[in-house]
């Protein structure tokens, strides 16, 4: 299919919608800490570092000793205002999974470390939400118009370290951080999904909002699909980095 995969204009107006109406951060203050535990075991202070997607300031606390100067930008869309080799430790939170060139935005967040320097970040992984995609599926097949693309393809953890390295980084570690969340209804879990905002920006989505008899059975299917105390999701943290050369 031609044309970008994702929609950035509505990307951004969900994140605005999450800030507005209070985000929900938890997965965010999870993945920091985790990213900030990592960065515990290199054995090295360093100077200037950028961290990208950071959804509000208060998630960054955990890294404020990583380096001795910590900048804060909202989204890739901000990176072009730095000049190459701004950075030693550059790290990223979330925005990989929705980009429509991986391999040249690795390049560009390459070109923005100097040499024997840190990328370090993760994102949802391929295997995120699998209750929501059957719960989907239910929910189109109920509408009774067809299916439509509702939740993004992602990235598999085994294809992340061969582009890091495609990209020019050596070293690269990938593993998976599998967050297992309980849900009494389908509309709380949906109401993470926003309050993170994290909803369907696939540039061909539907636009037309779920009629009465596919949200009913999208609830239905959630319900099936979990037993009384509630249903289970899974959202697949990819956790990732990689060194630029000289590393020793």
């Amino acid at each position: 299919m031609s044309g970008p995969l994702f929609d950035s204009h509505a990307l951004a107006l969900r994140r605005h919608r999450a800030i507005r109406h209070g985000p929900r951060l938890f997965l965010a203050h999870r993945t920091v800490e985790d990213i900030a535990d990592r960065l515990g075991f290199v054995q090295r202070r360093f100077g200037r570092a950028l961290l990208v997607g950071c959804p509000d300031p208060g998630v960054a606390e955990p890294l404020a000793d990583a380096a001795d100067q910590l900048l804060l930008i909202p989204s890739l869309a901000d990176i072009a205002q730095f000049p190459p080799e701004s950075f030693d430790l550059l790290i990223v939170l979330g925005e990989l999974d929705t980009t429509d060139e991986l391999p040249t935005v690795l390049q560009i967040l390459r070109s923005l470390l100097s040499r024997d320097s840190l990328l370090i970040g993760a994102f949802a992984g391929n295997d995120s939400l699998p209750i929501l995609r059957a719960t989907m599926l239910a929910a189109d097949q109920a509408g009774g118009g067809g299916v439509s693309p509702r939740v993004h393809p992602r990235i598999e953890a085994s294809a992340l370290a061969p582009l890091l390295q495609q990209a020019g980084f050596v070293m690269p570690v990938v593993d998976l951080d599998r967050v297992r969340l309980r849900y009494r209804a389908f509309d709380d879990l949906v109401a993470d999904l926003r309050g993170m905002g994290a909803t369907n920006v696939l540039a061909y989505r539907s636009k037309k909002p779920l009629d009465r008899a596919s949200l009913a059975a999208a609830r239905a299917e959630f319900r099936r699909l979990g037993e009384e105390s509630g249903t289970v999701e899974t959202i697949e943290i990819l956790h990732f980095a990689a060194w630029t050369a000289n590393h020793h």
